[in-house]
């Protein structure tokens, strides 16, 4: 089998490096390379008890949220802690104005386009995403831990909205509350339904602030946010609505990365009156979905301006061309490649984790390197919606292996799911679609080495990840005889931490 020439070609020399302020990029880099991803506190012995005290508290994300955790009821988490603790540090949350990101996905990526067009126009912009959570670490600096002062801060809410710890901004200190999509994720914290968790989402819509849609939602989804902030007497942009939208061109490599050039027209006539035209923005978050996000952002900026602040369509477009995440349809050069054991290979690292992710991680790999064979290597939580995950990556792409393995979530392994239960998972989903696969627990999968050109798809479980990849580029070479398939690493942002931290760069 032969893959098609892909629509990209990426440098030898591609260089991988994420946009992030100069203060923070060397720190967490460090965080991230590091063998182990943690630190001997020789530098900072300071940090080693505050640190061992923090990991003796409760730690939901490694014993995993409690039913109705997120929702506005008596199950709900008490915001009045983290009420006490603001007041008892003077309530920092008042000395500045903050947009307030929710939704299933995407509001990490919008978070850091918003943040990038403030910084662009020359603000001091602080950012509070999960985004420093995944790469979890004992070590983080002293300067990461104190929120510096600055005139406007992004909060994206971890757990839902209504009762998640960033939701103690009061509406005078809003500048804008952003939700960007809604989806089946943590659906026992929130509620158990859609429904619920557009509820829960909604809880950050303050009285009298704007409010910013992402979408596209489904119509009695977006229903309740929008009667939520009529409510409240909320104005709405919606990045959805007729007037706002967006064209995909092309891809090229723009500065080193591989980039969609994009065109967008935001035209709004509703409650708020906005307008820009940006023509041939290069932007390295690949994907429809990251494409949305993008335009979402730019909302969250031309109604920022409407308040008065400073930000220029120039800015606008340098934010959004300077923005790229870690573990975010992220390519791999092809030196990290080879430090992995991988020379040669094209390696693809994404976070994705819920079936609507899953389907643009494979929309944005058919946009880049249509008709190529694929092989995966997939960890994941134990919470999240394995059989969905596997249907839409059985049914996206041309697959030629699967790997299924496990990595550690916060430091252990009580929320992850084995890789003996994901390929349970696999088989039940391949039967469904009625795809053929050779799994590692058939007699003929022992006589796999006899016939390579075998059009099953091969499944696997083994424990080890980075062993993982190396046995589906084994399979990839053999397959196509020149190795000009992809290597995706998926299923978890903790498994991407888990290989970011194995390289030596």
């Amino acid at each position: 089998m032969r893959a098609l020439k892909p629509l990209i070609q990426l440098p030898r020399n591609f260089s991988n490096k994420p946009f992030l302020s100069p203060v923070h990029r060397g720190d967490i880099t460090r965080m991230l390379v590091s063998k182990r991803c943690i630190s001997t506190y020789t530098e900072e012995p300071d940090m080693r008890d505050f640190m061992e005290y923090m990991e003796s508290l409760k730690n939901y994300e490694k014993s995993g949220v409690p039913k109705g955790a997120g929702t506005d009821s008596d199950e709900g988490f008490d915001l009045g802690r983290m009420r006490r603790l603001m007041d008892r540090l003077g309530n920092p949350q008042s000395k500045f104005k903050a947009v307030h990101i929710a939704g299933t996905k995407g509001k990490g990526s919008t978070a850091a386009f918003v943040s990038n067009i403030l910084r662009a126009e020359g603000y001091s912009v602080g950012c509070y995403t999960r985004f420093l959570q995944l790469w979890r670490s004992p070590y983080l600096p002293k300067r990461m831990l104190t929120f510096q002062l600055s005139r406007l801060s992004i909060f994206t809410a971890g757990l839902g909205g209504s009762r998640d710890a960033t939701n103690i901004i009061s509406h005078t200190g809003l500048a804008a509350s952003v939700i960007t999509t809604i989806g089946e994720e943590h659906l026992a914290a929130l509620g158990g339904s859609l429904k619920s968790i557009a509820l829960a989402k909604s809880g950050i819509i303050k009285q009298g602030r704007p409010l910013v849609l992402g979408g596209p939602f489904l119509p009695h989804i977006e229903a309740i946010l929008r009667d939520k902030a009529s409510s409240m007497s909320s104005p709405v942009i919606s990045a959805s609505d007729t007037g706002i939208g967006s064209i995909m061109k092309e891809v090229i490599v723009y500065k080193g990365r591989p980039c969609q050039s994009c065109d967008m027209r935001i035209q709004a006539e509703g409650d708020f009156k906005l307008f820009t035209e940006l023509f041939d923005v290069n932007l390295s978050m690949l994907g429809r979905h990251q494409l949305q996000n993008a335009v979402t952002a730019a909302c969250v900026a031309l109604c920022l301006r409407d308040q008065g602040w400073r930000l220029s369509d120039e800015s606008i477009r340098a934010g959004l061309e300077n923005t790229y995440l870690l573990g975010r349809s992220q390519f791999l050069s092809a030196k990290e490649a080879e430090a992995l054991g991988l020379s040669g290979a094209t390696v693809l690292l994404d976070g994705a984790h819920t079936k609507e992710s899953a389907k643009a991680l494979m929309d944005m790999i058919q946009m880049t390197y249509p008709d190529t064979p694929l092989a995966l290597v997939v960890a994941m939580a134990n919470d999240k919606d394995h059989l969905g995950f596997a249907r839409e990556l059985l049914s996206g792409m041309q697959l030629e292996a699967v790997y299924l393995t496990e990595a550690d979530i916060a430091g252990g392994k009580s929320r992850t799911t084995s890789p003996s239960l994901l390929r349970d998972c696999w088989i039940r989903a391949s039967k469904e679609l009625d795809i053929n696969i050779l799994h590692d627990e058939m007699a003929e999968y022992q006589e796999l080495s006899k016939d390579q050109l075998s059009p099953a798809i091969i499944l696997a479980a083994e424990n080890s990840p980075l062993f993982s990849m190396r046995m589906v580029n084994q399979i990839l070479r053999k397959r196509t005889g020149d190795g000009s398939g992809i290597i995706v690493v998926t299923g978890s942002l903790h498994i991407v931490s888990l290989v970011l931290a194995s390289l030596q760069l």
